[in-house]
C-alpha cells in the first residue's frame, strides 16, 4: 500500500488535538482562572479585564508543547513607569505561589510553573501585563505597552487582541501552523511560534496554496526557504506594524531555517516516507481501527471511543 502524505500530516495533526488531553487542559484552566481571581482582587479598578491569549485562544495549540496565557491590561495611572507594573506583578504572584511554583520573570511575561502534582503534571501559566497608552484608551484601541525584561526598561507597543484577529477564520493556516510547530518541538528548534505564525500566513498572503495537506505544507515550505534570508523580508506584527518580527531571528538563524526546510523537501522528494522523521505522531494519543468500522482506540486505551466532533480545526 502506497504511503499517503496528506493522510499522514492529518493523523499527525489528529493525535496532538487538544481534546486528548481534557484532564489535564482543565486543570491549566482552573489555575489560570485563579491566577485571573487573585489579580482582579488584587488590584481591582486599576485593571481592565485580564483575558486569554496566546496559542490557545488563535487555536493553534497542541498537546505535547502549550502552556496558558493571560494578558493584562492595566489602566493608564495605575503605575508610574512600565517596569514598575511589570514588578509589581511579579512581586505579587511570587509571594502567592511561591510555596507551590517556580514564578520567574520572562521577557514579556511572568512565567508560573505549578510543582508536579500527585498525578505528576506540571502546569504552566504565563502573566503578561500591559499598560494602556493614553488613559481610558484601551477599551477603544486596545494598544498596551508591553515590558521587555532587560536591564535598561525597555519596552514595546502592542494589540494582543489584533494579533488573535490576524488569525481568526484562516482554518488551512492554522493547520500548517500546528505542523511547524509540532515539527519545532520535535526538533528542539528554538524559533518563536509567533514566528512561525507570522510567517505561514504571510506565505498564505503571497502564494496560492491550495490542494491537499502535504501539498499546502509544501507551498509554504518552498517560500520560506525562498523568502526568509532575503534582505527586505519582513514579518510585521499585526499589533503594530513598526515591529518586525522577522528581526528576531539572526542570519545564522535564517539560514538554518532555509537549510532545514530545504532538507525536508529533497528528503520527502527522494522518500515520501521521509515525512515521518520530521513530522511524528504523537504515539500516545494514535488511534487504531478496532473489529468496528466507525471505532476507534487510543493506543494506549483499551476502551473503544468515538472520534469527537474535530476541535481547533
Amino acid at each position: 500500500m502506497s504511503f499517503n502524505k496528506s493522510d499522514y500530516l492529518g493523523s499527525v495533526l489528529e493525535t496532538h488535538k487538544m481534546k486528548h488531553i481534557d484532564s489535564l487542559f482543565d486543570k491549566f484552566k482552573e489555575k489560570r482562572l485563579e491566577i485571573k481571581e487573585k489579580l482582579e482582587e488584587k488590584y481591582g479598578d486599576e485593571i481592565y479585564a485580564p483575558f486569554n491569549s496566546g496559542s490557545y485562544a488563535k487555536h493553534t495549540a497542541i498537546n505535547s508543547k502549550f502552556d496558558l496565557d493571560l494578558a493584562v491590561p492595566f489602566k493608564r495611572n495605575s503605575f508610574s513607569t512600565i517596569v514598575e507594573m511589570f514588578d509589581d506583578v511579579y512581586d505579587f504572584l511570587y509571594e502567592e505561589y511561591k510555596d507551590a511554583a517556580y514564578v520567574r520573570k520572562q521577557k514579556v511575561s511572568i512565567g508560573i510553573e505549578f510543582y508536579a502534582d500527585n498525578d505528576g503534571d506540571k502546569i504552566q501559566v504565563d502573566v503578561v501585563p500591559g499598560r494602556e497608552l493614553k488613559k481610558d484608551e484601551y477599551p477603544i484601541e486596545h494598544y498596551l505597552n508591553i515590558n521587555i525584561n532587560t536591564y535598561d526598561g525597555n519596552y514595546t507597543q502592542t494589540n494582543i487582541h489584533a494579533q488573535i484577529d490576524n488569525i481568526n477564520g484562516k482554518q488551512d493556516a492554522r493547520q500548517i501552523i500546528r505542523l511547524l510547530k509540532i515539527w519545532k518541538y520535535q526538533k528542539n528548534k528554538d524559533f518563536k511560534s509567533f514566528f512561525m505564525e507570522l510567517i505561514v500566513i504571510k506565505a498564505f498572503d503571497n502564494k496560492i496554496v491550495s490542494g491537499n495537506l502535504w501539498e499546502k505544507l509544501k507551498i509554504v515550505l518552498e517560500y520560506i526557504k525562498d523568502e526568509i534570508t532575503k534582505e527586505n523580508f519582513t514579518l510585521k506584527d499585526p499589533g503594530n506594524s513598526s515591529n518586525d518580527i522577522a528581526k528576531t531571528l539572526d542570519t545564522y538563524q535564517k539560514n538554518s531555517l532555509k537549510n532545514d526546510f530545504e532538507n525536508i523537501l529533497d528528503n520527502v522528494e527522494i522518500n515520501e516516507e521521509n515525512l515521518k522523521i520530521y513530522f511524528k505522531e504523537n504515539e500516545k494519543y494514535k488511534e487504531v481501527k478496532t473489529e468496528s468500522k466507525n471505532s476507534y482506540r487510543v493506543s494506549n486505551s483499551s476502551s473503544a471511543i468515538i472520534p469527537p466532533s474535530n476541535q481547533f480545526g
